[in-house]
This record gives structure tokens, C-alpha cells and sequence, in this order.
């Protein structure tokens, strides 16, 4: 692997020699480096045929190809070319030799549609067939052409004299697109004088088919000269005799820019097979036509090594590598070097790629290799010329405060003053390897590939786990999958496949499979890697398991159904309970007069949920004169709590009409509630405050169940009545009650109310009562007593609980 340096004080001819050199070695170690996809299957075919005719290894015929199209001046695909050709040089046994070879009729477009299962057959797969064989015996005449042909015009006149007879081409145009973005043509064959130099610059304008073909890295097939008249811009002479052109651009290593004109005077549309070997012979020119024209009998002036030039041949170099300039001090002593080019693949510990690199001073980047071996390897290389392979070392670096080791081995070539580096780093597949596993396990998903060449399947460990198969069993054939797929999936499954491997259709595909733990959602998302006329030659893609993502989707869904269902029975619950809250609680508009007084009710429901609650009030008239006035609450929210409201309601006024004093009504409610509970466990409970005024006395006697004592208001002071004692309704069996008398004096105002007018979340209930006293005088004195009541409960915005407030006022003696 070891190569020769360029020796010092020679001109600048050498130094291009050793660079050219240099890039030899590093493309000879680069593994897999056989071309681009669209030659995989010429040269596979063609060193199957010297595996078969020689009797020997993959590996040897393709070093025979290589040394053959060596020997010959030809590329490797040039020879592949030959050697195909000549298989159909020699008849088989029993044909004569001047036998045409039987070419199969295409397909009619006609034909019907494939079932879906066909579309796993092997025929989509496998690339080639009988139809290529006719193209080869043409492709073999221009391979071993286009190895002497030497410029444009000996390219063009070789495609003129091949393809005049198989495909009725009758003159050849080349164009190359210049800098400045305008056309020039670099070749042609059946093209008069005076018609080439009239053609043979073209300013960049819009129409022109040459130009598109390039630009748009497509073929352009003008077949009908009238109608294409009106789009394009058309090469024609006096007599205007070319009925049918094509426009092929030829295949480069990144955007074309050359394309070639197949001129006809027959009319017509191109055949398919036609179209193809014209792609096919665009495709064998892209490596003469590459090679820039020189005198032939004069060796070229080699150019000066510069960096610019280091730069474009690193650009089309595989692998890493870099050129380095040393940076010497007054004295001539190299302190540093800095990185002058890279090539696209370079990449360093820290993730700087390519162009990112160049400018980069190596001490400043890299500061701990001064002193090591690689720094002393530099300078022997510089100094002696002898090229320095270094030992695989560790170097480390701190990324963004992380410390980051990765192992590397360097070679180092002396070019000028310069050195080329170039490095192979260990780990990187290992560590690759381990991030795609962690990927794959984590996503749930797993790679695969289909050879469509050799009809080969490669699948990643989480494949095997994703289709629940044993690895040991190997990938699983595309004509087992339809086993696997639920009959219904399989329709669309089978297309999708079908327009991958035949037109070569990116798909993105769920669909579901059987497995021994039952249906598993999956998903295939592959692409197609096509030849030069667009035929798949290899698909990559992946396979993801979806169940989980799917049961959590048909979970949710269902968990929505159950939601709406929900809110619309509650939204139904609480339209009756207000119905029926309503028609037992009417509230009336303006104050009410009982018993000579004054009564102002207000009640306010809850501003969130959609239940009804349970705060009730009543306010009548006994038989004897007086007034009884109720304030209760009972616990929960819904239609239950609306028929325990009711019951209270009416029991309280059958049993205070018939004279029952006001503690036994208290006893029999708490007994009523205990006693109609279906469930101890859900027993109703409820607080609640009432009284009797007695007019002709002015005595208020009242009682309570666990509910906040009344806001009495005399004068500029308010305060709370002295509470007898009383429990929870529905608490227990025990419950006791009392009562308390207070005499009403003429301009006092008695409150009842619930727990929704002074309770605040997290504060203490002694605050929010405070600030009731406080409310109720402030209102009084602002003159707003006529609606105390409702001007109290709209003070509390946002209401968390139902309101419900009594104001009963004394008047004033006349």
C-alpha cells in the first residue's frame, strides 16, 4: 500500500503525477467502490458470464474485468459492455450463425391488471431478461469504439455509424453547458458545416431542449415536429429533414452537463427498446466524454498543483482526506500546519465535516497531538518524503463539556510542500451499529433490503423480532409475506409493492399481520434505487410494529366515545334537575311581604359543571299569622340531590303547618333521611336553618342542623345569633336539637344564607363571615337595602357553590 513520494525539486508536472497517485491508493482502499447503482447490474451479469465461461471466484472475475478494460483503455463498465456482447457473437449449438437473435414483443399496454398476491411474485424482482439481450450486440460495438475514440466528434460519429442501422439515428449532436450557462457543441456526425457553426453556441434561452435535458436530468423524446415547434427551440437546416429528435443528458458524478441529440428523418414516435439503447449508449459516453480533448500527437502541459486543483480532485474522492501546509516560523521550522482542502467524507472526533475543516489550524484543533507520534510522522514525511502509516492510537477531545474518544489510523504522503492526509476511523462502525440497534429497539422498527440483482433479503435483528420469525429461519421470501397479511390488507399491500418493484415508487404502507400473539399493526416505508432507465435494481426501507400506537389510538377513541356519552347524559341530568329545580323553587322578582315583613330572596347556581345543586330556601305563611322561613343545603349535586331538596322542602311545610315545633321537625327530617337510604353507605345528608315569626309579639324562634347561624343586623352593627345546638341531618340515629328565641326590634334585617356566600378554598370560615358583616353595613349605608339580597350573592363572581340568601327585614314603625 506503500507508494512513492515525489521527489524534490522537480517541476509542477510531478507534483500532479504523485497527487494522482495518492488518489489512487486511498480510492484502492476503499471497499465496495464498483460504481453507481445504475451499472450493479451490467456488472454483475458480466462477471457471472466469466465465473461461468472460466470456471473461476466472483472475486477473480472481477479482477479479470478490471485488468482486461486496464489493458484495453476502456472503463469497467466499457468491458462489461464487450463481454455481454460477445456472448451473443456465438450462436448456440444448432443456429446459424447469420440467425438474428429473437427479440420478445414488449408488453401491450393493453394487459390486463395483476391480482394483488402477483405482486410478490419473483418476476418483478429479478432485473433483465430476454429483451436485454438484443441491446448488447450494439453496446458491444460502442464500448470498444468509445475506448479509441478521442473528442466530440469521434463520440458523435461512433453513435452516428452504430446506431444508424438499429435505431435509425442519422446525425449526432453534443452540447455541453459552459460556465456562463450557455451550450456548446462539442461534437456532432451528419451535421453539415455551415449548420454547426449556425448551432454551435446557444445562449442560455428558455425552449431550449438541450439545456432542459440538462437541467432537468431527463430525456426529452420530440416525436412531432409541428407541436414541438411551439415549445421548443429546434436544430433544423434548409430542407428542415429531422422528423423526430431525442435529447439524452449523460450520466456524471453529480449534475450533468453535457447532453446528445439523436437526429432522425424518419418520423414517428421512438420505440421503447429504441429508447432504451439510446439511454444505454448516453450512458457508455459519460466516460470519454469527460476526458477533455488534446492534440494527439502533443502531451498535455500538466498544470500547477495548487490548492484549488488539490480541492476538485478530494471532491471526487471517496473517503476522508485532507491537504495540509505547513507553517513554518522565520527559521524554516514548522510550528503548526493548516488544513488547506478536504474532501466531503472527512469528518473528525467532533463532527466538523469537509469544508468545515479547511482554514482549521491543526494545534488549535487538535492541541494534543504535538509531541506524539503523528506530529514526529508529519515531519519525517515532510523532510524525507517517505509516506508515514502510524499505528492505531486513541485521541480524545471535549465536545460542549463531554469528553469524546474515538481510535484512528493515519497515512501521510509528501505532495510539494504539502502534506495529503488521509485516516480510517475504527469505531465508527461499531459505534454506528449501536446507535442504529438502540434506534431500531426504541422506535420499535427494523431495516431491510432486497437485492432485486441477485434476489437476495437482508434484515436487521429487530425485523426478525417485528415478524415474530426466527432468525435462525432467515428473512422471510416476499412470496410468504401474503400469508402472513389479513386478506384485507392485502389488496392494498399488493399495489403498493407492485409500484414499488416495477415503476419504482417510493410506498409508505400500514397493513397488519398474524402472529402467535395474535394481529400486529405494521408499517413499510421502502424506496427504490433504479438504473439509468429507471428499471429498480435495489430497495431499502424499514418495518415498523404499530400495535402499541394503535391500541392506545382505538383506547383513546373509545376513551372519547365513553367521555361524550358521559357529558351528554350529564347535560341531560342537569337540564331536568334545573327544570325541576325551577318549578320547586320559583324565585320571585321583588320582595315579598309576610307577616308585616319584608322578604328579598336571591339564588345563584354554581358557574362550573354541569350538575345542579342542591340549596333551597322557603318562605310562607302559617295558618296562625305567622311566617316560617327555611335556608337549607343539601349535600352533592345532580337530580339526587334536587329529590332530597324536595323532600325536605315539603316535609318541613306539611309538618310546621300542623304546629309541629320547629326541634321534632328537625328529629323527623334526620329520621326521615336515615330511613330512605337504599345504601347506608349513601345516605343523604343536609344542613339547614329555619324560624317562625310571630307577628304580634315580634319573637323569632329558630333552630339549626349543622348550618351557619344568621347575620342579625341592628343599627351600625351586625354580628352572628348565639346558635343552639343541632347536627347534621342524616348523620345519626342520636341527633338532638334545640332552639333559640330572639325578639325582632322595628330596622332590623336577619340573614340566612348558604356556605356558597362566605366560603373561599384555603381560607378559614371566620374570614369570609367577616366579610359578610362587613358587605351587608357597607350596602345599608350606601342606601341598597331594598335589594340586599341579590346585590350580596352578585358580589361573589366566580361562585364555586351554589348561593342562596334570605334578607328579612322589620320595617320601621310608622
Amino acid at each position: 500500500m506503500k507508494g512513492d513520494a515525489a521527489p524534490e525539486g522537480e517541476g509542477a508536472g510531478p507534483e500532479v503525477l504523485a497527487l494522482a497517485k495518492v488518489v489512487a491508493r486511498l480510492r484502492s482502499e476503499v471497499a465496495n467502490l464498483e460504481g453507481v447503482a445504475a451499472t450493479t447490474a451490467v456488472v454483475e451479469r458480466a462477471r457471472g458470464v466469466l465465473m461461468a465461461q472460466a470456471g473461476v471466484s466472483a472475486d477473480t472475475a472481477h479482477a479479470m474485468l478490471l485488468g482486461r478494460a486496464a489493458e484495453g483503455g476502456r472503463t469497467l463498465l466499457e468491458e462489461c459492455w464487450i463481454v455481454l456482447g460477445r456472448i451473443r457473437s456465438h450462436p448456440p449449438p444448432g443456429t446459424a450463425p447469420s440467425d438474428p437473435p429473437a427479440v420478445p414483443a414488449a408488453p401491450t399496454a393493453d394487459a390486463g391488471a395483476e391480482p394483488a398476491a402477483s405482486a410478490f411474485g419473483s418476476g418483478h424482482r429479478l432485473v433483465g431478461g430476454a429483451g436485454e439481450a438484443a441491446l448488447r450486440p450494439p453496446l458491444a460495438r460502442l464500448a470498444d469504439g468509445l475506448a479509441v475514440a478521442h473528442g466530440g466528434d469521434d463520440v458523435a460519429e461512433l453513435l452516428r455509424t452504430v446506431l444508424g442501422a438499429e435505431a435509425g439515428v442519422d446525425a449526432v449532436m453534443i452540447y455541453t453547458l459552459t460556465s456562463a450557462g450557455s451550450l456548446e457543441l462539442t461534437g456532432r456526425a451528419g451535421i453539415d458545416d455551415v449548420l454547426a457553426e449556425r448551432w454551435r453556441r446557444i445562449p442560455p434561452l428558455a425552449g431550449v431542449a438541450a439545456h432542459e435535458a440538462v437541467a432537468g436530468h431527463r430525456a426529452l423524446w420530440l416525436e412531432n415536429p409541428a407541436q414541438d415547434a411551439r415549445h421548443y427551440l429546434l436544430v433544423a437546416d434548409a430542407t428542415d429533414r429531422w422528423r423526430s429528435r431525442a435529447w439524452i443528458p449523460v450520466p456524471a458524478d453529480g449534475s450533468p452537463d453535457t447532453a446528445i441529440g439523436f437526429l432522425r428523418t424518419r418520423p414517428g414516435p421512438f420505440a421503447a427498446d429504441i429508447r432504451a439503447l439510446l439511454r444505454r449508449a448516453a450512458q457508455l459516453c459519460a466516460g470519454p466524454l469527460r476526458v477533455p480533448e488534446r492534440p494527439r500527437d502533443a502531451a498535455a502541459e500538466p498544470a500547477d498543483v495548487d490548492v484549488a486543483s488539490a480541492q476538485r480532485v478530494l471532491d471526487a474522492l471517496a473517503g476522508p482526506a485532507i491537504l495540509l501546509t505547513p507553517l513554518r516560523s522565520e527559521a524554516g521550522e514548522v510550528e503548526d500546519y493548516r488544513i488547506d482542502a478536504a474532501a466531503p467524507e472527512s469528518v473528525d472526533v467532533a463532527g466538523r465535516r469537509g469544508k468545515e475543516l479547511v482554514g482549521r489550524r491543526v494545534l488549535e484543533t487538535y492541541p494534543t497531538v504535538v509531541g506524539t507520534a503523528l506530529w514526529d510522522g508529519y515531519l519525517e514525511t515532510l523532510t524525507t518524503g517517505t509516506t508515514y502509516e502510524g499505528e492505531p492510537f486513541t485521541y480524545e477531545e471535549v465536545v460542549a463539556g463531554v469528553p469524546q474518544q474515538s481510535v484512528y489510523s493515519v497515512r501521510a504522503s509528501r505532495l510539494g510542500d504539502r502534506l495529503v492526509v488521509s485516516w480510517i476511523r475504527h469505531d465508527t462502525s461499531e459505534r454506528e451499529a449501536r446507535r442504529l440497534a438502540d434506534m431500531q429497539r426504541l422506535g420499535n422498527l427494523g431495516w431491510a433490503g432486497w437485492n432485486l440483482t441477485t434476489d437476495t433479503i437482508t434484515w436487521s435483528d429487530q425485523v426478525y423480532a417485528i415478524f415474530d420469525r426466527d432468525p435462525r429461519h432467515g428473512p422471510m421470501a416476499l412470496e410468504e409475506l401474503p400469508r402472513r397479511v389479513l386478506p384485507d390488507d392485502l389488496p392494498k399491500l399488493g399495489t403498493a409493492v407492485r409500484r414499488l418493484l416495477s415503476r419504482g415508487e417510493s410506498v409508505d404502507q400500514p397493513f397488519r399481520i398474524t402472529t402467535a400473539d395474535g394481529v400486529r399493526h405494521l408499517r413499510i416505508v421502502a424506496e427504490a434505487q433504479t438504473d439509468a432507465d429507471g428499471t429498480p435494481v435495489e430497495v431499502h426501507g424499514f418495518f415498523q410494529d404499530l400495535s402499541a400506537q394503535r391500541g392506545a389510538e382505538l383506547a383513546l377513541r373509545e376513551s372519547e366515545r365513553a367521555v361524550l356519552v358521559q357529558r351528554g347524559m350529564l347535560q341531560a341530568e342537569r337540564a331536568l334537575a334545573a327544570s325541576l329545580q325551577d318549578a320547586l323553587l320559583p324565585i320571585p322578582d321583588q320582595s315579598l311581604e309576610l307577616a308585616g315583613l319584608c322578604i328579598d330572596v336571591a339564588y345563584v347556581p354554581a358557574d362550573r359543571g354541569v350538575n345542579v345543586g342542591g340549596d333551597w330556601y322557603s318562605a310562607i305563611e302559617l295558618p296562625d299569622g305567622s311566617a316560617l322561613f327555611v335556608v337549607g343545603d343539601v349535600a352533592g349535586h345532580g337530580l339526587a340531590a334536587v329529590g332530597t331538596m324536595a323532600q325536605l322542602r315539603f316535609t318541613t311545610k306539611g309538618m310546621t303547618v300542623t304546629g309541629s315545633p320547629l326541634p321534632d321537625v328537625l328529629r323527623r327530617l334526620n329520621t326521615l333521611l336515615l330511613h330512605t337510604a337504599s345504601d347506608p353507605s349513601t345516605t343523604a345528608t343536609a344542613t339547614m336553618v329555619m324560624g317562625r315569626y310571630q307577628p304580634w309579639d315580634r319573637r323569632l324562634t329558630w333552630v339549626r342542623a349543622g348550618h351557619l347561624p344568621p347575620l342579625l343586623v341592628r343599627g351600625d352593627r351586625a354580628g352572628l345569633l348565639d346558635q343552639p345546638p343541632g347536627n347534621l341531618l342524616g348523620a345519626s340515629f342520636d341527633s338532638s336539637y334545640g332552639q333559640a328565641v330572639i325578639e325582632l326590634m322595628p330596622g332590623d334585617r336577619l340573614l340566612f344564607y348558604t356556605d356558597g356566600l362566605v366560603e373561599e378554598p384555603g381560607e378559614d370560615i371566620g374570614v369570609g363571615l367577616d366579610r359578610l358583616a362587613a358587605s351587608t353595613l357597607r350596602l345599608l349605608r350606601e342606601g341598597r337595602g331594598e335589594t340586599l339580597a341579590r346585590t350580596l350573592a352578585a358580589l361573589c363572581p366566580g361562585n364555586r357553590d351554589d348561593i342562596c340568601v334570605l334578607d328579612i327585614h322589620v320595617p320601621d314603625d310608622p
